[in-house]
């Protein structure tokens, strides 16, 4: 192949280079997307979704790196968000539930914040469409966790070995606690400790598409585009 075919090559996909240059800066930078590799946000992630995180809502970032242009939100109760683990550094996706100066306790898998407790009904929600196999595997329950911020479907396995207590801990500043919505199977704060602000990637805003890892990646389509809550 001579120079001026290369060129000339060049010039053709100049156009396409560039189309992915930029899709790599806006995923660095402004939003990516999430493959939910394990159970622990059961019900609310299943293995296979793909979620959206929106990477500025925590600080604007210069894109390929960790370093931040401006401060962003601080992380609410309530939100989910994308962080890297304070043990290892892997991407991990879970539920803020103690921010700075929360005093977070936990008795029998029910939570406690600020001397509140939190209310728990048990849901008839069906997720029949979205069983999983380790839902098969064992028994689980349902809730509805409500308070201060908190609102939304948690899981419980009680034939599962699982940190359920733990007394009341003041979140520092600066620090977050993170749990999993599949309460009795999540590596969270738990066990990898409290979150420090600036492990933080993005929030985590909606599933995109689902794709079943048990029924030869067949799409959930009653999934795709919903909102996260």
């Amino acid at each position: 192949m001579n120079l001026k075919r290369l060129k000339r090559i060049a010039r053709e996909s100049r156009g396409f280079l560039m189309f992915l240059v930029l899709m790599f800066v806006f995923r660095s930078a402004v939003a990516d997307w999430m493959v939910v590799p394990s159970g622990s946000m059961n019900p609310t992630l299943v293995e296979g979704d793909y979620i959206l995180v929106q990477k500025t809502r925590y600080g604007v970032p210069v894109p390929f790196t960790d370093i931040h242009l401006t401060e962003g939100s601080d992380p609410q109760r309530g939100e989910i968000a994308v962080f890297h683990s304070p043990s290892n550094g892997t991407r991990l996706v879970k539920r803020v539930i103690g921010v700075p100066g929360d005093r977070i306790s936990m008795h029998n898998e029910h939570l406690s914040i600020n001397g509140n407790t939190a209310t728990y009904e048990v849901s008839k929600r069906d997720f029949a469409d979205i069983m999983i196999r380790q839902w098969a595997l064992s028994s689980h329950r349902i809730e509805r966790e409500q308070l201060g911020g908190l609102d939304h479907y948690m899981m419980v396995q009680p034939d599962k070995p699982a940190l359920r207590d733990f007394d009341e801990v003041v979140v520092p500043a600066g620090q977050y606690l993170m749990l999993g919505d599949n309460r009795d199977n999540s590596a969270d704060s738990r066990y990898i400790g409290l979150v420090p602000r600036n492990l933080f990637i993005g929030r985590a805003t909606r599933v995109v598409a689902s794709f079943n890892p048990d029924d030869y990646l067949l799409p959930r389509f009653s999934r795709t585009f919903e909102p996260l809550r």
